[in-house]
């Protein structure tokens, strides 16, 4: 499952992740998460939408609580079975 922010919400999300636990970077991070980089950078310019267990993981180490945040929870497979709805 993916999380689906209005446009420009997604970095706000993960810039106030940063601020809360005190992290200058999403490199720092990446390394605090074991994550990988690109990918983390990837969510921070919103070329791709974040994980659900990533985003419950972000807002657990952050206390942000999820409940007030306004996303859309994407099932498996969403690019799949939008690709195939624009058969021409």
């Amino acid at each position: 499952m993916r999380i689906q922010f209005r446009k420009g919400m997604q970095r706000k999300f993960l810039q106030k992740v940063l601020e809360n636990i005190n992290c200058p970077s999403i490199s720092e991070l990446a390394n605090r998460l074991n994550c990988n980089y690109s990918s983390l950078k990837n969510y921070f310019v919103e070329e791709r939408f974040l994980p659900e267990t990533l985003f419950e993981d972000l807002c657990y180490i952050s206390n942000i609580d999820k409940s007030k945040i306004k996303f859309n929870l994407l099932k498996e497979y969403w690019g799949q079975i939008k690709g195939g709805k624009n058969k021409s």
